[in-house]
C-alpha cells in the first residue's frame, strides 16, 4: 500500500510540528528563500519550485481548481517563482494558464513547460498550444521532454530564444536509462537547464549527470524529488533523526529536499505541490542551513538503513 505525505506528517512527531507551525505565520516571518542561479545568465531564482503533473489535471471550470488556485498564491506571496508543466500533464496547462490570469501572477512567476513532439511541424504545433493554454506570449523555458527528438526540437527552440519567446532551452528526463543520452546530448549540445530525477534513496544522477552539469555551466532542475510516495512509504511512523536539527530540518519533506539542494550542482527541485500547507513545508526546506558533506552521508546511511 501506498503511503502519501499527508499520512507521514500526521503519524509522527515532525508531521504535529509541521501541522502546527506551518500555516504560514512562521514562515511569513523567516528570511528570504536561498536562490540559486541559472549559470548562462546569472539570473537567480528561489530554490525550490511546483510540479504540475498529475496533480494539475483537473476540469479547468470545476471546483478542483480552487485548491491548485490557493497553492499557487500562497506560493507565489512566500517567494516561489518557479513552476514546471508540460503539454503531456493532461489539462494542467490550461488549469495553470487559468490560475495565472485569474491572480494577476504571470509576470511573478518563471514558467516552465516542454515540448515532446517527433518532427519539428509537430513539436512547433504542440509550442503554440502550450502557450495558448497557459495564456501568455513569452514562457521562460522550454525544455525537450524525455529526450524524445531533441535534433528536431533543439532548433526550433532556438530559434524561439532568438525571437524572445522563450528565455532558456533544456531537455529532461525522469528515467536512468536515458542518462547516456542525455550525457550525450550535454556534451553535444548548449543548453541552459536539464531536469533529472535525483533524491536521497535514488543518487545515481550524482554519478555523471549533476557533475557534468556544473562543468558544463547548466542549471539542474530535480523532479520527483519525493520519489513520489517512495520515500514516505519508506520513513513511515518514524521520527525524523536527532541530527536532522543540524541545518534547520523540521520535517520529512523538508528533510528530502534539503538533501536534493545541498547538492552544489542543483538549481531548484520542483516537487509536485497542490495544497497551500504543502506549499509552506517545501519552502522551508529552502530556508535556514543546507547539511555540509559529512552531514549528506549520515543522511544517506540513515535512509539506506531503512
Amino acid at each position: 500500500m501506498k503511503l502519501h505525505r499527508r499520512a507521514v506528517l500526521a503519524g509522527s512527531a515532525a508531521g504535529t510540528l509541521a501541522a502546527g507551525l506551518f500555516p504560514g505565520r512562521l514562515l511569513a516571518q523567516e528570511s528570504g528563500l536561498i536562490r540559486r542561479p541559472i549559470p548562462s545568465s546569472g539570473e537567480t531564482v528561489p530554490a525550490i519550485g511546483i510540479g504540475t503533473s498529475r496533480r494539475y489535471d483537473v476540469a479547468p471550470d470545476s471546483d478542483a481548481i480552487v485548491p491548485l488556485r490557493e497553492t499557487v498564491a500562497r506560493f507565489v506571496a512566500l517567494g516561489g517563482t518557479v513552476i514546471d508543466t508540460a503539454p503531456d500533464y493532461g489539462r494542467a496547462e490550461e488549469v495553470l494558464g487559468r490560475i495565472l490570469r485569474e491572480t494577476d501572477l504571470r509576470e511573478k512567476v518563471f514558467l516552465c513547460s516542454k515540448v515532446a513532439a517527433r518532427g519539428r511541424e509537430a513539436g512547433q504545433a504542440q509550442i503554440e498550444q502550450s502557450f495558448r493554454r497557459l495564456g501568455t506570449d513569452r514562457i521562460d523555458l522550454i525544455a525537450v521532454h524525455n529526450l524524445i527528438d531533441p535534433q528536431a526540437q533543439l532548433p526550433l527552440l532556438r530559434e524561439l530564444k532568438d525571437r524572445k519567446r522563450i528565455r532558456y532551452l533544456g531537455a529532461t528526463t525522469w528515467a536512468e536509462t536515458q542518462y547516456g543520452d542525455l550525457e550525450t546530448l550535454m556534451k553535444a549540445e548548449t543548453l541552459d537547464v536539464v531536469q533529472v530525477n535525483y533524491a536521497v534513496d535514488a543518487r545515481k544522477a550524482a554519478e555523471r549527470i549533476l557533475p557534468l552539469a556544473r562543468e558544463r555551466g547548466t542549471a539542474v532542475m530535480v523532479n520527483v524529488p519525493f520519489g513520489r510516495e517512495r520515500l514516505f512509504n519508506l520513513v513511515r511512523g518514524r521520527e525524523l533523526p536527532a541530527f536532522a536539527a543540524e541545518f534547520d530540518c523540521k520535517s520529512w519533506p523538508q528533510f528530502f529536499l534539503k538533501y536534493v539542494l545541498s547538492h552544489e550542482a542543483v538549481t531548484c527541485p520542483v516537487p509536485g505541490t497542490a495544497q497551500v500547507r504543502y506549499v509552506e513545508d517545501n519552502l522551508g526546506a529552502a530556508r535556514g542551513r543546507l547539511p555540509d558533506a559529512a552531514q549528506r552521508r549520515k543522511m544517506e546511511e540513515f535512509i539506506d538503513g531503512l
